[in-house]
């Protein structure tokens, strides 16, 4: 089997900015998302415990903050945050573009 290659600005986003990566590498097992937020942009609090899916949040460019269980994170470019699967969180973002890259697995 060959790589599979596929550019997020590609893919259509969902709710304005997030690229669900995932089909379009024919991923099985892992999922992968890129996420831009428009300033002052602030995402649905959830969780994964149904599915029991492990995040990883990589901030590529910008500032935000991430909140997990209650408990804020700030992140500036470069930063990683792992997210087991029953934390609740919340990303809201800072006074500038930002993007993220995301990736889960159960």
């Amino acid at each position: 089997m060959s790589p599979n290659k596929a550019n997020y600005e590609d893919v259509d986003a969902v709710g304005g900015g997030l690229h669900f990566l995932r089909d379009e590498l024919d991923c099985t097992n892992l999922g992968v998302s890129v996420l831009e937020c428009e300033p002052g942009w602030t995402g649905k609090p959830h969780d994964h415990a149904d599915d029991q899916q492990e995040e990883v949040y990589v901030l590529v460019e910008g500032e935000a903050t991430v909140t997990v269980d209650g408990e804020d994170v700030h992140m500036s470019a470069g930063d990683a945050l792992r997210i087991v699967p029953e934390e609740r969180r919340q990303i809201e973002n800072g006074s500038e573009e930002s993007t993220f890259v995301l990736a889960g697995a159960p």
